[in-house]
C-alpha cells in the first residue's frame, strides 16, 4: 500500500531529480575547502566563516520552503534551466567579492538558486514510493560526487586559478542542470494534503527539531573542520585528504543506512546517533593537538554518522505524520540546522581558537537527543500500534 500522494516517476526521472539535487547540495561536500581559500587568500576573517558558513546554508533551508509554496510544479524543467543559469554566474561572480558582508551575501545569493535545484529534487522524493529508502540512495549519491570533487580538487593544480578553483568547478558543476532538465517530470501534481493546515502538534514539533540540532551538530563542525585541522596538527599537504576521507565514510554510513532504515525503529537509531555525536565532540575538544591519529579516527566517526542519520530523519517523520506533511519539511530543517550551528558558534570564535567548537557541537547533538526521546515518548499515542507509516506500507 502507498498514499495517495505517491507518484511512479519513472526511473529516468527519479535519476534526473536525484543528479539535480547533487549539484545543488554540492557546497555542502566543499564548504570546508572554499572557506579555506577564502581565508587564505584573506577575503574573510576567520571569526566571519561562521556568517558565511551560515548565509547560504540558511538560504539553501529557507528557499526549499519558500520554493515549496511559490515556484510552480507545471514549469519544474523551466526552474531547473533557470536556477542553473543564475547559480553559474553568482558562483563566478563570487571570484570577484571580498570582505566578511559581501561574501555572505553573495553565498546567500547562491543558496537561493540551489534552494530552488534542491525543491526539484525534494518534490520527487517525497512523492515517491519509497522515500525512506531514496533519501538513503540520494545521500549517498550526493556525498560520493562530493568526495570525487574533492579529491579532484585536491589533486588538481590550476597554477592560472590559484586559490579559486574550487568556485570554478562550482560553477561549471552548477551549469550540469541545463543538460539534465528534459528527463525531468515534466510536471507533478499538488500533494493532497499541501490545502491542509501545518502539522502543529508538539510531535510535529520536535520532530523537525531533531534534523535541525542533529544537522546543528554536524555543520558546527564542518564549518571550521580546516581550522579545527590545523589545531589538532593536520599537516597542510593533508587537510584536503583528510576532507575527502570524511566524505567517503559518509558514502559507507549513507549506504547502510539506506538498507538499515527498512529494518531498524528510526527513534533508536537517531538516539544512539546523537549520543554518539556528542561523544565525538568532547573527545574533539579534550584531545585537540594530542594526537593527529585519533584526531583522523573521530573524523571518520564523524563522517559515518552524520549521513547514517538523516534518512531516519524521514522516518521518524513519517512516524509522526504519515500523509508526509512533516516529511515535506525534514529537508528544510537538515539545511536550516546546518546554517544555524556555524552562526551560533561563530559567536564564541575568538581569533583562531577554536577549541570550543566541538563541545558546541555536542551541545547540539544533546539537545537533538532530547527531542527524539520527546518524540518517541509520544510518537505512537492516538495513532494504535497497527498503523504504519507509508515507508512500512510500502516495505517488500
Amino acid at each position: 500500500m502507498t498514499t495517495s500522494a505517491s507518484i511512479d516517476f519513472r526511473l529516468s526521472e527519479i535519476t534526473a531529480a536525484l543528479v539535480v539535487g547533487c549539484v545543488a547540495l554540492m557546497v555542502l561536500g566543499l564548504q570546508p575547502a572554499l572557506l579555506g581559500d577564502l581565508i587564505e587568500q584573506q577575503r574573510i576573517s576567520l571569526e566571519g566563516v561562521g556568517l558565511v558558513a551560515m548565509g547560504e546554508i540558511f538560504a539553501l533551508g529557507v528557499g526549499v520552503v519558500l520554493a515549496e509554496k511559490w515556484l510552480p510544479l507545471h514549469r519544474i524543467r523551466l526552474v531547473a534551466v533557470l536556477s542553473s543559469l543564475y547559480l553559474v554566474a553568482v558562483n563566478l561572480l563570487t571570484l570577484r567579492v571580498h570582505g566578511d558582508l559581501a561574501c555572505t551575501a553573495m553565498r546567500v545569493a547562491a543558496g537561493l538558486g540551489e534552494a530552488s535545484l534542491f525543491w526539484i529534487t525534494t518534490v520527487v522524493l517525497v512523492r515517491s514510493r519509497q522515500p525512506d529508502r531514496l533519501s538513503g540512495i540520494f545521500l549517498t549519491m550526493q556525498t560520493m560526487a562530493q568526495a570525487l570533487v574533492a579529491l579532484m580538487l585536491a589533486r588538481l593544480t590550476m597554477p592560472f586559478l590559484g586559490g579559486q578553483k574550487g568556485f570554478v568547478a562550482l560553477a561549471v558543476i552548477s551549469a550540469l542542470p541545463l543538460l539534465l532538465a528534459t528527463r525531468l517530470p515534466a510536471k507533478v501534481p499538488p500533494h493532497e494534503e499541501a490545502t491542509k493546515p501545518a502539522v502543529a502538534t508538539l510531535r510535529g514539533f520536535f520532530s523537525l527539531l531533531v534534523p535541525f540540532a542533529h544537522l546543528s551538530a554536524v555543520g558546527t563542525i564542518w564549518a571550521y573542520f580546516e581550522p579545527l585541522e590545523k589545531a589538532a596538527g593536520v599537516a597542510a599537504s593533508q587537510a584536503n585528504l583528510l576532507v575527502a576521507l570524511v566524505l567517503v565514510m559518509q558514502i559507507a554510513g549513507g549506504g547502510m543506512a539506506a538498507v538499515a532504515v527498512r529494518h531498524w525503529r528510526a527513534p533508536r537509531v537517531v538516539a544512539a546517533s546523537a549520543v554518539a555525536f556528542a561523544a565525538i565532540g568532547v573527545l574533539m575538544h579534550l584531545l585537540a593537538g594530542h594526537s593527529v591519529l585519533a584526531f583522523t579516527a573521530l573524523c571518520v566517526a564523524f563522517g559515518f554518522l552524520w549521513l547514517f542519520q538523516m534518512p531516519f530523519h524521514y522516518r521518524l517523520a513519517f512516524d509522526v505524520d504519515p500523509q508526509g506533511r512533516i516529511a515535506m519539511l525534514v529537508p528544510a530543517a537538515q539545511l536550516l540546522g546546518s546554517g544555524f550551528g556555524p552562526l551560533a558558534a561563530s559567536f564564541f570564535v575568538r581569533g583562531e581558537n577554536v577549541q570550543v567548537i566541538p563541545l558546541i557541537a555536542s551541545g547540539f547533538a544533546s539537545c537533538a537527543l532530547i527531542a527524539v526521546i520527546l518524540v518517541a515518548s509520544r510518537v505512537f499515542q492516538g495513532t494504535g500500534r497497527g498503523r504504519t507509516s507509508p515507508c512500512e506500507q510500502s516495505s517488500p
